[in-house]
């Protein structure tokens, strides 16, 4: 292979990055490395390949917190409201949000290791079913946040 390309994990394809995407695969590999993580490393590539694909990173939103997500409108949201400067989830803030918009988040555990990603990655789908069919995001100030139509039309169901 030439430098500069690379084989992707997830499929059989070829892609070639330019400079700035090795940059952040760097940080993306260091991420996709880390143990003990509920998120398998196939679904942090397919983030990390998102995330350099990007042509721009979203306003407040850091390389980690996009490297994390799949990207999506929900996912952008999110993270600019609920993680703080190092891209940690505000639990207090999340939940806020889950109760504004009717998303039960009692029954998950709080005292097992990774249990901030298990209730972000489970109540999020909760989360985003609710918001696909009714159109909005509810904020805890009863400000709500329009969902574009071609996001609830993929998510709803």
């Amino acid at each position: 292979m030439e430098p500069g390309t690379r084989r992707s994990e997830m499929s059989n394809t070829t892609t070639t990055t330019t400079a700035p995407a090795l940059e952040i695969e760097a940080e993306a590999a260091a991420a996709i490395a880390l143990p003990k993580s509920v998120v398998q490393t196939g679904y942090k590539v397919r983030y990390a390949e998102r995330e350099a694909a990007m042509q721009r990173r979203p306003k407040g939103v850091s390389r980690k917190a996009l490297a994390r997500s799949n990207g999506d409108w929900l996912a952008i949201e999110l993270a600019k409201l609920v993680l703080d400067d190092k891209s940690k989830l505000v639990v207090a803030k999340y939940e806020a949000i889950l109760d504004a918009n009717g998303v039960p988040h009692a029954k998950y555990s709080r005292t097992s290791p990774g249990w901030q990603g298990r209730l972000r990655m489970s109540t999020r789908l909760a989360l985003q079913r609710v918001v696909a069919e009714d159109g909005e995001l509810v904020l805890p100030d009863g400000a709500t946040l329009a969902a574009p139509k071609a996001w609830c039309a993929k998510h709803a169901n």
